[in-house]
């Protein structure tokens, strides 16, 4: 009953009043990054939704508009480098995310789900794949993103988006949602780069 109908409505309602409330401070950040660089506001690319079905994220523009488009950002050589003055203080607050709202609003997204993997990360698709993670709405936030983020390796990633699935609840949301304002305060797991940065990590 709470993951096919109530979570739709919470949605719904969460991204609304969001949209609502967080009118002004969006159309700021766009005036930022206008006024930082040369190119459109917002970052728009093919990412995996529900059962695997393709949709188009949405994002605030944080890096140049020279950069490889569907590059994981752990993949370029050196990330820090593309990044726009305005990108580094949204990527920092995780404020770059905030465009996301309309996909959640348009039902491509939850507030609460595994993060949607890009449409050429075979690997991370095919390790949810073993736990059903590919079968639920992608959302903007999740237990693998407050649990190490950018600092996990995919298998650790798929596992804990596994656990999720298979945890599905009010409750369980509940703790992913407010467990996100913490992690987004102390910019846990935020490496820019840095997939599987908890692993080398502990090579070292």
């Amino acid at each position: 009953m709470y993951q096919h109908c109530i979570k739709r409505l919470l949605d719904i309602l969460l991204s609304g009043v969001g949209i609502l409330l967080l009118a002004l401070p969006m159309l700021l950040i766009a005036l930022l990054i206008k006024l930082d660089s040369k190119g459109p506001v917002f970052f728009r690319q093919k990412r995996v939704g529900k059962h695997k079905k393709t949709f188009q994220i949405l994002k605030f523009r944080t890096m140049r508009i020279d950069t490889p488009h569907d590059m994981p950002t752990h993949l370029l050589a050196d990330p820090e480098a593309y990044l726009t003055r305005t990108g580094k203080l949204l990527r920092k607050a995780s404020l770059d995310e905030l465009p996301q709202l309309f996909n959640i609003l348009a039902g491509q997204m939850s507030v609460i789900g595994p993060r949607p993997a890009l449409w050429n990360q075979d690997d991370l698709v095919a390790a949810r794949d073993q736990y059903g993670a590919n079968d639920v709405t992608p959302g903007l936030t999740g237990w693998a993103q407050i649990n190490g983020r950018d600092e996990l390796e995919i298998a650790e990633k798929a596992r804990l988006d596994g656990e999720y699935v298979h945890h599905i609840s009010f409750r369980f949301d509940c703790k992913c949602f407010f467990g996100t304002f913490f992690a987004v305060a102390t910019h846990k797991g935020i490496v820019e780069g840095g997939m599987g940065e908890l692993h080398r990590r502990g090579k070292r």
